[in-house]
């Protein structure tokens, strides 16, 4: 009878922790870090859906029944390239397991997702209001300059 030791023992312990995700640069081909949340995409047209396998007929009912149906394994995340020393916000498609599909995520699909801020602004803000928004001191007064 063999008696295992206590290193072997927490080495077989370690084995059970999840893996880092496999998501490499679409450019370099490096490791990416991911510097935001997953933000999850929602179909809200049949068409959304079809473009994803699912029928027609199928895809009318969800749309019908729900008015806005969760689309799995797909969603937005910035992520940190260490080559390029940048932020980009990519599109990731879980194709396998452990395999992703990367593309940069284009304005499309900003609208298919919650809880973001939308990267052009509210459309219903007003020039002014969203270059005063920008600036870092406060003169307040001395912007309407009337007199």
């Amino acid at each position: 009878m063999t008696q295992t030791t206590p290193q072997k023992r927490r080495c077989e312990r370690n084995r059970k922790r999840s893996k880092r995700r496999a998501i490499f640069c679409p450019i370099h081909r490096c490791h990416l870090d991911s510097a935001s949340q997953k933000y999850r995409l929602f179909a809200d047209r049949a068409g959304q859906l079809m473009e994803r396998g699912v029928k027609q007929k199928y895809a009318l009912m969800l749309i019908a029944s729900k008015t806005t149906v969760a689309i799995e394994g797909e969603w937005l995340e910035a992520f940190w390239c260490s080559e390029c020393q940048e932020t980009q916000w990519y599109h990731v498609a879980k194709t396998g397991d452990r395999t992703y599909k990367l593309s940069l995520a284009p304005d499309v699909l900003w609208q298919q997702v919650t809880g973001v801020v939308d990267p052009q602004g509210n459309p219903s803000v007003g020039e002014f209001t969203r270059r005063q928004s920008r600036r870092i001191g406060f003169h307040g007064v001395k912007d309407f300059g009337a007199i």
